[in-house]
């Protein structure tokens, strides 16, 4: 047999939290043929790999790509640091299906401007990814707040029947063309005033689809764990998979309480199919929310729409600078973007090590001074808390940002290196990678990630950069097709 690649005397990952192991892997096109103890001779290419380690490529569960894999197809922020899929759709917010008639309400405007929403179906969504061929590959929620702006005349309210079987209709033919599921962003004020029999209804679309349910929970401050009760019940009427996005205890008054967090999400795992993602910081990131203004933690304004010179400084400088309350500060910000440094580090770690959690970045590409996590989540999870705090080895930090992620999303074939599955490949030092993003400068390429594989081809070399984008649009529906090629070389190499 004659391989296109092989990659030489790696230190293998397999991203099933397996104990890491001594092999060769080739690849033949976009595929993985063999494991194990194999001929240099017989490959076009070797790559050395001494030294190095070779994992599966990372899953970004939880991203607002949506547009900017089209227009940004090099995905820098992305494949540097050793990302080769992203889940877009995220938090209610999604670029189709949307028709706009104008401004992109808040926090849609987080994905770009209105010229950017040029997606009216899920289809033509997909086609365009695909003609623009971006370096990662890309699948893709539909959000809840973007049905609900196709529809209605007011976000502010609940909608009516005849609005929901609207919403239902094109969420269903959304499933139909690959969606993976159906998003919400309860939290936001385009969506906080539907109440629960809205998501419920539309939630019966993902049962005829078995798709999946993911949630920016109403809060994650005081009222967590009923919100937490609202996601379970959606999940259990539409007998779906529930996922909590960026579970975290926000707010002072609220740190230390994840213990009782993660007692909920033990207790719910008995009966439900759950499951959440989390990024390895103690801040987050969104449009300016007057609900989160408060002096019990610091905020940093990213942008500002109308007072764009005041953006890269804290709030409360601003305040002091115009003499006004924090509250009249951020009222005269917006619209505007924050950095809220409002969670505890202990509360961080403890969702970091939960069984159920996956690693999902939340970055904001759109954002001019954007969270560090945009660059560096998954180079800070492998290098700082599985490296140096030592909070997980690191076969199961790649666990969590691989296996776990593809199995979570029924992404066929990925995030696993396996025979028969996709070459979707990174071969980093555990030695020397780290984020090195900052708060204060948060655009930087992480260090320590040699290479990159996108569907078997070399896609970004830390030494070069961004070399070729071969990602694929990922369709729900690529998991019922048959598995031709999984059987092709059913002979794995022994390791040792």
């Amino acid at each position: 047999m004659r391989y296109d690649m092989l990659i030489a005397g790696a230190t293998v990952i397999d991203g099933l939290d397996s104990e890491p192991f001594q092999a060769d892997v080739a690849v033949i096109d976009d595929v993985i043929v063999a494991v194990g103890q194999l001929n240099a001779s017989d490959a076009d290419t070797v790559v050395d790999a001494k030294g190095l380690v070779l994992s599966p490529g990372f899953i970004d569960v939880h991203t607002h790509d949506d547009t900017n894999v089209i227009r940004m197809p090099e995905c820098l922020p992305k494949i540097s640091q050793g990302v080769t899929t992203t889940i877009v759709g995220n938090c209610g917010i999604s670029a189709s299906p949307a028709v706009l008639h104008n401004a992109p309400p808040d926090p849609m405007n987080l994905l770009g401007e209105q010229q950017d929403f040029q997606y009216p179906t899920f289809a033509s969504y997909a086609a365009a990814v695909r003609e623009a061929q971006p370096a990662v590959n890309v699948a893709a929620l539909v959000g809840h707040t973007t049905l609900r702006n196709n529809v209605m005349d007011d976000l502010y309210r609940t909608a009516t029947q005849d609005e929901i079987a609207v919403m239902r209709a094109q969420l269903t033919q959304a499933l139909d063309d690959g969606a993976l599921g159906l998003s919400t962003g309860l939290a936001y004020a385009s969506a906080k005033s539907c109440d629960e029999a809205e998501v419920l209804s539309l939630s019966e679309a993902l049962t005829q689809a078995n798709a999946i349910y993911t949630t920016h929970m109403r809060t994650e401050f005081e009222g967590i764990l009923d919100a937490m009760d609202e996601a379970f019940r959606v999940g259990q009427r539409a007998k779906v998979p529930v996922v909590i996005s960026h579970l975290k205890c926000a707010g002072a008054g609220n740190w230390g309480r994840t213990t009782e967090v993660l007692e909920k999400m033990d207790y719910t795992r008995k009966s439900q199919d759950i499951g959440c993602d989390c990024y390895p910081y103690t801040a987050s990131s969104s449009t300016l929310d007057l609900n989160q203004v408060t002096d019990e933690f610091p905020i940093f304004i990213t942008w500002s729409k109308h007072h764009p010179t005041l953006a890269g400084r804290m709030l409360s400088d601003i305040a002091d600078e115009l003499n006004v309350s924090l509250m009249e500060a951020a009222k005269s910000l917006q619209p505007a973007g924050a950095v809220y440094h409002n969670m505890d580090a202990q509360d961080v770690e403890r969702v970091l090590q939960y069984p159920l959690t996956m690693i999902g970045s939340d970055g904001l590409p759109n954002d001019p001074h954007p969270h560090p996590r945009l660059w560096g989540a998954f180079p800070r999870v492998l290098g700082y808390y599985s490296r140096d705090r030592g909070l997980f080895p690191l076969k199961t930090a790649i666990y969590k940002m691989t296996g776990l992620s593809a199995k979570r999303f029924n992404l066929a074939r990925r995030g696993e290196i396996k025979i028969g599955h996709y070459a979707d490949l990174v071969l980093f030092n555990p030695e020397t990678v780290n984020d090195s993003a900052s708060f204060q400068k948060p655009i930087q390429a992480a260090t320590g990630i040699h290479t990159v594989w996108v569907n078997g081809k070399i896609s970004y070399q830390q030494s070069i950069g961004v070399q070729g984008r071969h990602g694929r649009f990922l369709s729900r529906n690529d998991a019922k097709l048959p598995d031709d090629n999984a059987d092709t070389h059913s002979v794995m190499e022994t390791h040792s």
